[in-house]
């Protein structure tokens, strides 16, 4: 009987901490990307710009597609 109540008291406690970890893990990630948004068309426009290439809208519009591929 003994040992049926301190498997209880484990698996509760793995079941506790699984949910702790999991909703602490989903609002540490929520304000990591509130503080860091994903890349947008300007910070696209602004890096080609910089490897000294004017970017027109169409490169922009595929650049975007294949960054949400690998979101």
């Amino acid at each position: 009987m003994e040992i049926l109540i301190d498997i209880l008291y484990v698996v509760g406690g793995l079941i506790v901490g699984l949910l702790i970890g999991f909703f602490g893990a989903r609002k540490i990630m929520q304000k990591e990307l509130k503080k860091n948004p994903p890349i947008n068309e300007e910070m696209i426009k602004t890096l080609m710009r910089g490897m000294g290439r004017t970017p027109n809208q169409k490169q922009v519009n595929q650049l975007m597609k294949q960054m949400q591929k690998f979101e």
